[in-house]
């Protein structure tokens, strides 16, 4: 016989979960345990009443009697309970096997009546959940530069949020708003919030101390790291209106906790890896933050698709992608990652009647080293796109396969210059095309 018992079955008055109640004899010295599972709604008291009347029922049925009965006692048969004299006592015995000869041999097996009795279990009722419908959830894609280096180039990330979190998120895609096919499952919500104060340009490379940014976070929070930590990488986030290809990628020193869900970011770096060259003159109130931190995954792309538009859908998972709770959204995706990076440090300088024009290529691969004589090129070929402009009209176009080059007085004759020209300079990858431009104006 075992000594402890354990009843699982399902939980009335409450979410219905498979719940089990267990019973456990004071002499019990082992860990077996005789186990059974019932599709009944019973309460905590009904299974914990089951479960202490079965132990109780077991052990008081380890005393077991035989005896014969004339035929004449045939009504007598298995389920009766009988009373047998005793020097103790009346003991009541159950009979649970009959045997027909010349007589009736029983055999029985002693019963308690108070062993039937309800006990009085206090009832502890489980309240039940409030049921929460799954809403709409809200995607922002990303076309990022390459950060780390290890990204896929040409796929976009995409950040996931909503309030309250549906749980697993599918994601799904098609040519047309048909034949979708499931692309990727996101299990985390990003950290996502809105600019509560405008932003205006301010240079690259430099940490900007005047800058504040307070930023209202609809899931997650932030925190401040030292100035290692921020040089090394970390608190790294994209701003922008929630175009795909319009994010400025920024990192910040310290968050501060100005009010629920509200933060002030201070000491920010601005224009990472890049994206100075789109890095808006004034970013209005309601913007988009989405921070960096490894949850925005990218999305599975071929490179055969970059460029193509596709047909997204985005929802819960317990739900099929034609529900009501999906976003549907349509992009084309250009590939950030592939794109060069805008040159730096253009100048200008007269020699004689020709101008030299010159500048300093950055790099999307391992440019942060300090102990090479140049960094990588990071394309097939070097080559740049130098136009002259006056206004956005062209007066000459060149390309050229070095970082400088010479407008000669008898070119600028040819082009008829005016007294003021704007000169800019973008690399140019053969996968890509023409990377976004440095300009410098020239007054001659």
């Amino acid at each position: 016989m075992s000594g402890r018992v354990r009843l699982n079955f399902v939980e009335a008055d409450g979410d219905y979960r498979n719940i089990s109640e267990e019973s456990v004899l004071p002499d019990e010295v082992t860990h077996a345990v005789a186990e059974s599972e019932v599709p009944l709604l019973l309460t905590r008291p009904e299974g914990r009443q089951a479960v202490e009347r079965w132990l109780s029922e077991a052990r008081v049925s380890r005393d077991a009697v035989r005896f014969a009965l004339p035929l004449s006692q045939q009504a007598l048969g298995a389920g009766d309970v009988v009373r047998l004299p005793g020097a103790a006592g009346d003991m009541a015995v159950r009979i649970d096997r009959v045997d027909q000869t010349t007589h009736q041999l029983i055999d029985a097996v002693r019963v308690e009546p108070d062993v039937y009795h309800p006990a009085d279990f206090p009832d502890d009722p489980t309240p039940s959940r409030r049921f929460v419908a799954s809403g709409p959830v809200l995607p922002l894609f990303l076309d990022l530069p390459l950060m780390s280096g290890d990204e896929v180039p040409h796929a976009p990330h995409l950040a996931v949020t909503a309030d309250p979190w549906p749980g697993d998120v599918a994601v799904y895609d098609a040519v047309e708003d048909a034949g979708y096919a499931l692309n990727g499952i996101v299990s985390v919500a990003s950290t996502v919030g809105v600019t509560l104060s405008s932003l205006t340009r301010a240079p690259s490379g430099v940490i900007d101390h005047a800058t504040q940014i307070e930023v209202a976070l609809t899931t997650g929070g932030v925190s401040s790291v030292s100035e290692a930590g921020l040089l090394a990488g970390a608190n790294l986030a994209a701003i922008g209106t929630g175009e795909p290809g319009e994010w400025e990628v920024i990192q910040f020193q310290t968050a501060d906790l100005i009010d629920t869900g509200v933060w002030r970011l201070s000491g920010v770096l601005r224009g990472q890896f890049g994206t100075d060259a789109v890095m808006a003159d004034s970013l209005p109130v309601g913007a988009y933050f989405v921070l960096l931190d490894g949850t925005p995954q990218q999305v599975a792309l071929a490179g055969s698709q970059r460029g193509l538009v596709r047909n997204y859908r985005i929802g819960p998972a317990a739900k099929a992608y034609d529900h009501a709770s999906y976003r549907h959204e349509v992009h084309a995706f250009v590939g950030v990652g592939m794109r060069p990076l805008s040159p730096v440090h253009l100048c200008v300088e007269a020699m004689g009647g020709d101008l030299s024009v010159s500048w300093i290529r950055r790099g999307r691969f391992d440019a942060d080293r300090w102990d090479l004589p140049d960094i990588p090129l990071g394309e097939d070929r070097e080559a740049y796109l130098l136009r002259v402009l006056v206004g956005s009209a062209v007066l000459r176009s060149v390309e050229v396969s070095t970082a400088d080059w010479v407008y000669t007085a008898a070119m600028q004759a040819e082009d008829g210059l005016p007294g003021a020209v704007e000169i800019d300079v973008a690399q140019v990858s053969d996968r890509f095309g023409p990377g976004p431009a440095a300009r410098i104006s020239v007054n001659l």
